[in-house]
């Protein structure tokens, strides 16, 4: 018998370049986005009338016969006192 290793024609191996298998893994990575937002805040002023009343009094102190060149009538006190009583009322 012969042996089966021992070949009559011996032969040297050839290489190839190796056949290349890619597997691709994909794997989710988050990304923060930011998206600012400025809040502002104006303000606006819009004149609004308000009706404000002052009044005054006085006194005229006269002498007989209007001494100071200064007189007052009848009808003049009385319409003065109506005036000022209006004038006090809208407060």
């Amino acid at each position: 018998m012969s042996c089966h290793n021992e070949n009559p024609c011996p032969v040297s191996p050839i290489m190839c370049e190796p056949i290349v298998v890619v597997r691709d893994h994909f794997i989710p990575q988050i990304v923060p986005v930011i998206h600012p937002i400025k809040v502002v805040d104006k303000v606006h002023c819009v004149p609004v009338e308000k009706h404000v009343y002052t009044y005054s009094e006085e006194e005229v102190v006269t002498g007989p016969g209007g001494y100071g060149g200064v007189t007052v009538s009848s009808k003049r006190s009385k319409k003065a006192a109506v005036r000022t009583s209006r004038s006090r009322r809208k407060k």
